[in-house]
């Protein structure tokens, strides 16, 4: 990405979209496109990125979300580049579903750091740069599993439930700093057979 920095008075907003090739990531980014605004689309997979890249016209970054100095790095140079950023939502996540007496340490470690770690590490480096642009919003992807006694969810149930509380701490913590916190937790949700 070329460096340059946009007047925040006179420029669209600037959104990120982490996990912005999955189902509910990638009709994010549509949807943010359709309000004329400047789309960051960050994911693992280059393929899929480019491939949303030509379609929405969005910019977009290799990013695993699961690695902290990888997303600090993805957030400097989205500031570095458009000067700040407006919004932020992650959508990075996974889906195990199994009762605990089946589900391995390594599923385990794996579920909470695909889902909790990355919506830990993609708050901490928004707000970081928010606070010093003037404030923001975050959206962070739950689950209905986390509100709601699902069979074969516990990992995933405890992985989402701490987004949850994640995001509340964070919006009483950044209130002040006009950064607002919020969380939305889907239930089933329809998604293209590529997904």
């Amino acid at each position: 990405m070329s460096s340059f920095v946009a007047d925040k008075d006179s420029s669209p907003p600037v959104y990120v979209v982490v996990g912005g090739t999955g189902g509910i990531g990638s009709e994010v980014c549509r949807r943010l496109c359709d309000k004329k605004t400047r789309v960051v689309a960050a994911s693992r997979d280059q393929e899929k990125l480019s491939n949303l890249a030509t379609v929405l016209g969005v910019d977009h970054l290799v990013l695993d979300a699961t690695i902290s100095e990888q997303v600090k790095q993805c957030v400097d140079q989205i500031v570095e580049r458009y000067g700040r950023i407006d919004g932020v939502v992650n959508c990075v996540g996974s889906l195990l579903l199994k009762p605990a007496h089946l589900t391995s340490d390594k599923e385990w470690d794996a579920t909470i750091t695909n889902n909790l770690h990355s919506a830990f590490y993609v708050l901490r480096s928004a707000v970081s740069a928010m606070m010093k642009t003037g404030g923001g919003s975050i959206v962070l992807i739950s689950s209905a599993a986390a509100r709601v006694g699902m069979a074969n969810h516990e990992a995933i149930g405890a992985a989402k439930a701490g987004i949850i509380g994640l995001a509340l701490s964070a919006a009483a913590t950044y209130a002040s700093k006009n950064i607002r916190v919020n969380i939305i937790a889907p239930g089933l949700v329809d998604l293209p057979p590529s997904n």
